[in-house]
């Protein structure tokens, strides 16, 4: 009698527990709808303007797996200084010949601890760097002394430089989202060409922005047009006519009354690819909780595209773990963390995972005593995503942090804190509006401040769970908020979705 007992009341609480779950509510987006095939329909507003795709970010635009290099050189633990050390193993390997697969080799730093009183460089194209463990029982990287300074740089040659014409948009609206559009000529355009989708900024898009109108405090800077030139680098994929089409989405629209926009070929020789960092603590030595003469940044890129950063841990840095460069692109960074910075709580320091550059991809990362944890910078050009990421102990916001980045989706993102997408005003020397096309989707946060800038596009707020803010100034336009503190949108993440719906193509 007493199994019989037992086993009815699991039953029953199989069936109340299976109830819970069905009646969860589950809602979709009014801007877009995953269908039964997985493919996604997006509804566009008035002016042709939809959720842009996220899915083509990261290593090889997420196309391709980051690969297992095989090791050629393997250093071992000594004490005093390894800086020279290791640097010579990089070195050597540079000197290398680039192998069919793209690499050069993988250097293995085995288990045990690195003393390192300067910075590590890399170079060179087709470089590994790896360890045996993120933990302090792992592969130990410690910046001593005290330097302010990044540990280990990978940093390209070069710059962009243009090698056609540029060529004018004749449509005189492109909007969010699109991935072609039409041209004064393609005669020179062939598919495959890379080329910089070119959105000028001018005076009366920055006067009609309301940022040559920045409450002025010491040290703020107006906003200019000139200043406020974007940048995109896309790929051409089809040709037809006067018709072109790209391999990412128009980020923000191009708009004839501010001037339209451009394209043309152009070449970045000097830029690295190919570099990953694999499985390493980095530790930066420090004299107090408020000292900033010591290790700045665990691994900083720039100046290189299809790289990776994948399980490493920072502890005690004061700027970030991860820093990309306004030259890096295609780079994912995962499966990372960056722990109990040390530094002055103040501008400039505590950004635990910044991103300057474009179609980069963070995902599946960890932080603690941040200040702008999942970050990105002024004229920050998309996409770009922060995905599945956990923010705790926090002493500012996690967003697009000044001057306009523009296609940013922040998915899934976890925080103590705050995620805020504002009008800035006059903090530092005249942030202004944070961002456009800013998705926030399924996120939880302590609170929310989300706005829309007066033209040029929208910021969305999907299925956030938190506090909304009202920002830090009055009267601005709210941005797009739907399903606030409501459980249940599908899809649960929008970049799985999109990426999903692109392997249907």
């Amino acid at each position: 009698m007493k199994k019989l007992l037992i086993s009815l009341s699991a039953a029953l609480c199989s069936v109340i527990l299976f109830s819970f779950i069905i009646d969860q509510p589950i809602w979709v987006s009014k801007f877009l709808q995953v269908n039964k095939d997985g493919s996604i329909t997006y509804f566009p507003d008035e002016k042709g303007n939809v959720i842009p795709d996220f899915s083509l970010v990261g290593y090889y635009h997420g196309l391709k797996k980051i690969p297992s290099v095989k090791i050629i050189r393997t250093v071992n633990p000594i004490k005093g200084d390894a800086g020279a050390m290791i640097q010579a193993a990089i070195d050597e390997v540079s000197a290398l010949p680039v192998g069919t697969d793209g690499f050069r080799g993988a250097i293995l730093l085995s288990k045990g601890e690195y003393q390192i009183a300067g910075t590590l460089n890399i170079t060179a194209s087709g470089i590994v760097l790896k360890g045996e463990g993120n933990t302090e029982k792992g592969t130990k990287l410690v910046a001593t002394g005290n330097q302010q300074r990044s540990l280990l740089k990978i940093n390209g040659k070069g710059k962009v430089t243009e090698t056609g014409s540029r060529i004018k948009i004749t449509d005189q609206y492109v909007p969010c989202g699109a991935k072609s559009f039409n041209l004064a000529s393609t005669k020179d355009l062939k598919t495959g060409d890379k080329i910089m989708v070119y959105r000028p900024g001018t005076d009366q898009w920055i006067h009609d922005l309301q940022m040559d109108q920045i409450v002025a405090r010491e040290g703020t800077k107006q906003w200019k047009g000139a200043d406020y030139n974007l940048s995109y680098e896309r790929k051409i994929t089809a040709i037809e006519g006067h018709k072109i089409t790209i391999d990412n989405p128009i980020v923000m629209a191009m708009e004839d009354q501010y001037g339209g926009g451009q394209v043309f070929k152009y070449e970045f020789k000097g830029r690295l690819n190919e570099v990953g960092v694999e499985n390493i603590y980095f530790e930066s030595a420090y004299a107090g909780d408020t000292d900033e003469q010591h290790g700045w940044v665990a691994v900083d890129f720039n100046n290189i595209e299809n790289a990776w950063v994948d399980a490493v841990t920072s502890r005690y840095f004061g700027y970030s773990c991860v820093s990309l460069g306004g030259g890096a692109k295609n780079i994912t960074v995962q499966n990372s963390r960056c722990f109990d910075a040390k530094s002055v709580i103040t501008g400039g320091r505590r950004y635990s995972f910044n991103n300057d550059g474009q179609q980069n991809f963070f995902t599946n990362l960890e932080t603690t005593e941040g200040r702008h944890d999942y970050v990105t910078g002024a004229k920050t050009c998309g996409p770009n995503v922060f995905y599945n990421c956990k923010a705790r102990n926090t002493h500012a916001d996690i967003g697009p942090h000044h001057r306009w980045a523009t296609g940013t989706l922040y998915d899934n993102i976890d925080t103590d804190g705050e995620i805020n997408i504002q009008d800035r005003g006059n903090w530092g020397s005249g942030h202004g509006w944070s961002g456009v096309n800013q998705v926030l989707w399924n996120c939880k946060v302590s609170g929310a401040a989300v706005q829309n800038p007066w033209v040029s596009g929208k910021n969305y707020a999907i299925g956030v769970q938190g506090k909304k803010l009202k920002g830090r100034l009055d009267g601005k336009p709210d941005g797009i908020w739907e399903g606030e503190n409501k459980n249940g949108v599908e899809p649960v993440s929008l970049y799985e979705a999109q990426v999903k719906a692109r392997l249907l193509k």
